[in-house]
């Protein structure tokens, strides 16, 4: 493969994001908590921290990619 050549991934993909960010956030809160109101809290505080994370990678993977 070509340097300049870019592998596409389809849109349709990033509709997995959703479903993992919302597993991922409800296990996580479910471990701590037993009450439903503080498991929906941390669940909701969770989808933020891991949507934060992943959007900082995917800035610098375009920076990254921008000075290549």
């Amino acid at each position: 493969m070509l340097p300049d050549q870019m592998l596409s991934i389809a849109p349709s993909y990033l509709l997995y994001y959703l479903p993992l960010i919302i597993a991922i956030a409800f296990v996580f809160g479910g471990t701590r908590h037993e009450n439903t109101t503080l498991i929906l809290q941390h669940t909701w505080q969770t989808g933020r921290w891991i949507t934060g994370f992943m959007a900082v990678i995917f800035i610098v993977i375009c920076i990254l990619d921008w000075l290549m």
